[in-house]
Protein backbone atom coordinates (compact mmCIF):
# COMPACT_ATOMS: atom_id res chain seq x y z
CA UNK A 1 0.00 0.00 0.00
CA UNK A 2 1.26 3.63 -1.00
CA UNK A 3 2.44 5.62 2.07
CA UNK A 4 1.90 9.17 2.21
CA UNK A 5 4.80 11.66 3.15
CA UNK A 6 2.56 14.07 4.15
CA UNK A 7 0.42 12.23 6.67
CA UNK A 8 3.17 10.14 8.04
CA UNK A 9 6.15 12.50 8.54
CA UNK A 10 4.67 15.34 11.29
CA UNK A 11 7.71 16.57 13.29
CA UNK A 12 9.93 13.69 12.10
CA UNK A 13 13.69 15.04 11.39
CA UNK A 14 15.03 14.19 8.23
CA UNK A 15 17.36 10.93 8.72
CA UNK A 16 14.11 9.21 10.31
CA UNK A 17 12.21 9.03 6.57
CA UNK A 18 14.21 6.11 5.80
CA UNK A 19 11.10 3.56 6.36
CA UNK A 20 9.13 4.74 3.16
CA UNK A 21 9.10 2.64 -0.31
CA UNK A 22 12.48 2.81 -2.79
CA UNK A 23 12.40 2.65 -6.22
CA UNK A 24 13.87 -0.69 -7.44
CA UNK A 25 17.45 -0.95 -8.98
CA UNK A 26 17.66 0.49 -12.25
CA UNK A 27 18.58 -1.51 -15.69
CA UNK A 28 21.05 -0.54 -18.19
CA UNK A 29 19.58 1.88 -19.98
CA UNK A 30 19.16 1.57 -24.12
CA UNK A 31 18.68 5.02 -25.30
CA UNK A 32 17.49 5.35 -28.63
CA UNK A 33 19.59 7.66 -30.95
CA UNK A 34 20.43 11.36 -31.14
CA UNK A 35 17.58 13.71 -32.98
CA UNK A 36 19.57 15.80 -35.74
CA UNK A 37 19.05 19.05 -33.42
CA UNK A 38 18.53 19.97 -29.89
CA UNK A 39 17.05 23.36 -29.88
CA UNK A 40 14.24 23.81 -27.90
CA UNK A 41 15.39 25.65 -24.38
CA UNK A 42 13.32 23.92 -21.56
CA UNK A 43 14.82 26.74 -19.30
CA UNK A 44 12.43 26.03 -16.46
CA UNK A 45 13.41 21.96 -16.78
CA UNK A 46 17.09 22.90 -15.67
CA UNK A 47 16.30 25.17 -12.46
CA UNK A 48 17.04 23.93 -8.72
CA UNK A 49 13.72 23.09 -7.12
CA UNK A 50 13.35 25.35 -3.63
CA UNK A 51 10.77 26.44 -1.84
CA UNK A 52 13.05 28.46 1.12
CA UNK A 53 16.84 29.60 1.21
CA UNK A 54 19.28 27.60 2.96
CA UNK A 55 19.66 23.88 4.31
CA UNK A 56 19.85 24.06 7.90
CA UNK A 57 17.54 22.41 10.70
CA UNK A 58 15.34 24.85 10.98
CA UNK A 59 14.96 24.90 7.31
CA UNK A 60 14.36 21.49 6.86
CA UNK A 61 11.98 21.52 10.16
CA UNK A 62 9.68 24.39 8.09
CA UNK A 63 9.87 22.11 4.91
CA UNK A 64 8.53 19.20 6.71
CA UNK A 65 5.92 21.30 8.11
CA UNK A 66 4.85 22.54 4.26
CA UNK A 67 4.71 19.26 3.10
CA UNK A 68 2.00 18.20 5.33
CA UNK A 69 -0.40 20.91 2.90
CA UNK A 70 -1.27 20.32 -0.75
CA UNK A 71 -0.35 21.85 -4.34
CA UNK A 72 2.98 22.88 -5.77
CA UNK A 73 4.77 24.41 -2.53
CA UNK A 74 4.26 20.69 -0.85
CA UNK A 75 5.82 18.99 -3.55
CA UNK A 76 8.53 21.73 -3.96
CA UNK A 77 8.40 20.82 -0.24
CA UNK A 78 9.79 17.44 -0.60
CA UNK A 79 11.75 18.09 -3.46
CA UNK A 80 13.83 20.16 -1.90
CA UNK A 81 14.26 17.81 1.44
CA UNK A 82 15.30 15.37 -0.74
CA UNK A 83 18.36 17.17 -2.70
CA UNK A 84 18.87 17.96 0.96
CA UNK A 85 19.53 14.42 1.66
CA UNK A 86 21.38 13.42 -1.38
CA UNK A 87 23.84 16.31 -0.51
CA UNK A 88 24.16 15.36 3.30
CA UNK A 89 24.82 11.50 2.45
CA UNK A 90 21.05 9.99 3.08
CA UNK A 91 20.25 8.60 -0.19
CA UNK A 92 17.51 6.47 1.37
CA UNK A 93 15.69 9.24 2.40
CA UNK A 94 16.17 11.31 -1.09
CA UNK A 95 14.91 8.44 -3.14
CA UNK A 96 12.22 7.79 -0.97
CA UNK A 97 11.28 11.57 -1.01
CA UNK A 98 11.96 11.71 -5.17
CA UNK A 99 9.56 8.82 -5.28
CA UNK A 100 6.98 9.83 -3.28
CA UNK A 101 6.88 13.08 -5.41
CA UNK A 102 6.63 11.78 -8.66
CA UNK A 103 3.81 8.89 -7.03
CA UNK A 104 1.94 12.23 -6.42
CA UNK A 105 2.81 13.85 -9.72
CA UNK A 106 0.15 13.87 -13.13
CA UNK A 107 2.20 12.54 -16.11
CA UNK A 108 1.59 16.40 -17.28
CA UNK A 109 2.88 18.47 -14.22
CA UNK A 110 4.70 21.07 -15.38
CA UNK A 111 6.80 20.00 -12.12
CA UNK A 112 7.67 16.68 -13.29
CA UNK A 113 10.45 17.64 -15.86
CA UNK A 114 12.60 19.60 -13.65
CA UNK A 115 11.84 17.23 -10.76
CA UNK A 116 13.43 14.53 -13.08
CA UNK A 117 16.28 16.42 -14.14
CA UNK A 118 16.99 17.33 -10.76
CA UNK A 119 16.82 14.03 -9.22
CA UNK A 120 19.12 12.65 -12.06
CA UNK A 121 21.86 15.00 -11.22
CA UNK A 122 21.09 14.24 -7.53
CA UNK A 123 21.71 10.50 -8.49
CA UNK A 124 24.95 11.18 -10.30
CA UNK A 125 26.49 13.33 -7.60
CA UNK A 126 25.79 10.51 -5.20
CA UNK A 127 27.68 7.75 -7.82
CA UNK A 128 24.91 6.39 -9.67
CA UNK A 129 25.03 7.16 -13.26
CA UNK A 130 22.87 4.44 -14.59
CA UNK A 131 20.64 5.60 -12.59
CA UNK A 132 20.85 9.51 -13.09
CA UNK A 133 20.93 8.66 -16.97
CA UNK A 134 17.22 6.72 -16.33
CA UNK A 135 15.84 9.90 -15.16
CA UNK A 136 17.13 12.41 -17.33
CA UNK A 137 16.06 10.39 -19.84
CA UNK A 138 12.24 10.64 -18.98
CA UNK A 139 12.83 14.41 -18.59
CA UNK A 140 14.40 15.29 -21.69
CA UNK A 141 14.52 12.19 -24.69
CA UNK A 142 10.79 10.64 -23.72
CA UNK A 143 8.87 14.11 -24.68
CA UNK A 144 7.77 15.51 -27.57
CA UNK A 145 9.92 18.48 -27.60
CA UNK A 146 14.00 18.45 -27.90
CA UNK A 147 15.75 20.16 -24.67
CA UNK A 148 18.80 21.50 -25.53
CA UNK A 149 20.17 20.30 -22.06
CA UNK A 150 19.85 16.59 -23.20
CA UNK A 151 22.66 15.79 -25.57
CA UNK A 152 25.70 17.35 -23.00
CA UNK A 153 24.17 15.59 -19.98
CA UNK A 154 23.43 12.70 -21.37
CA UNK A 155 26.97 11.93 -22.76
CA UNK A 156 28.60 13.17 -19.13
CA UNK A 157 26.23 10.19 -18.00
CA UNK A 158 27.45 7.48 -21.03
CA UNK A 159 31.06 8.52 -20.32
CA UNK A 160 30.78 7.98 -16.92
CA UNK A 161 29.73 4.41 -17.60
CA UNK A 162 32.42 3.80 -20.45
CA UNK A 163 29.76 4.02 -23.05
CA UNK A 164 31.95 5.95 -24.65
CA UNK A 165 30.80 5.40 -28.71
CA UNK A 166 27.10 6.63 -27.30
CA UNK A 167 28.80 9.62 -25.57
CA UNK A 168 30.49 10.86 -28.46
CA UNK A 169 27.49 10.27 -30.75
CA UNK A 170 25.39 12.93 -28.05
CA UNK A 171 27.99 14.91 -27.89
CA UNK A 172 27.78 15.54 -31.68
CA UNK A 173 24.20 16.15 -31.90
CA UNK A 174 24.86 19.38 -29.42
CA UNK A 175 27.87 20.15 -31.92
CA UNK A 176 25.43 20.11 -34.74
CA UNK A 177 23.39 22.44 -32.85
CA UNK A 178 25.06 24.75 -32.06
CA UNK A 179 28.46 24.36 -33.98
CA UNK A 180 30.60 27.24 -32.86
CA UNK A 181 29.59 26.95 -29.46
CA UNK A 182 29.84 23.10 -28.71
CA UNK A 183 32.77 22.51 -30.79
CA UNK A 184 35.73 24.23 -28.56
CA UNK A 185 35.96 22.69 -24.85
CA UNK A 186 37.16 26.11 -24.07
CA UNK A 187 33.50 26.93 -24.17
CA UNK A 188 32.29 24.69 -21.75
CA UNK A 189 33.07 26.71 -18.19
CA UNK A 190 30.59 29.65 -20.04
CA UNK A 191 28.05 27.02 -22.11
CA UNK A 192 27.60 25.31 -18.29
CA UNK A 193 28.05 27.38 -15.35
CA UNK A 194 26.49 25.36 -12.83
CA UNK A 195 28.48 22.36 -13.41
CA UNK A 196 31.10 21.01 -11.23
CA UNK A 197 34.71 21.65 -12.41
CA UNK A 198 34.97 17.63 -12.70
CA UNK A 199 32.17 17.12 -14.44
CA UNK A 200 32.97 20.01 -17.27
CA UNK A 201 36.47 17.81 -17.60
CA UNK A 202 34.92 14.83 -18.11
CA UNK A 203 32.93 16.52 -20.34
CA UNK A 204 35.97 17.81 -22.17
CA UNK A 205 36.95 14.12 -22.63
CA UNK A 206 34.33 13.64 -24.51
CA UNK A 207 34.95 17.06 -26.83
CA UNK A 208 38.24 15.65 -26.78
CA UNK A 209 36.84 12.21 -28.40
CA UNK A 210 34.45 14.06 -30.73
CA UNK A 211 37.26 16.25 -32.16
CA UNK A 212 39.40 13.00 -32.61
CA UNK A 213 36.62 11.07 -34.92
CA UNK A 214 33.43 13.14 -35.17
CA UNK A 215 30.82 10.80 -36.05
CA UNK A 216 28.97 11.14 -39.28
CA UNK A 217 25.36 12.11 -39.75
CA UNK A 218 22.44 10.40 -39.86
Amino acid sequence: MKLSIRRRTGALALPLLLVLLVPPALHAQSLPAPKEFYFDGSGSTTQPLVLLPGEDAAVQQRLLKAMKGHGRNAELAAAQLAHIAYAGGRADAGKALYAQVLGDLGNNSQLRAPLLWNYGWDLYRSGDAEGALARWREAGIDTYNNPAWVPPTLALGLWTLDRRGEAVQWYAAAVRTEPQRWNDPANLKALLPDWREEDRAKLAEVAAAWRAAPPTWP
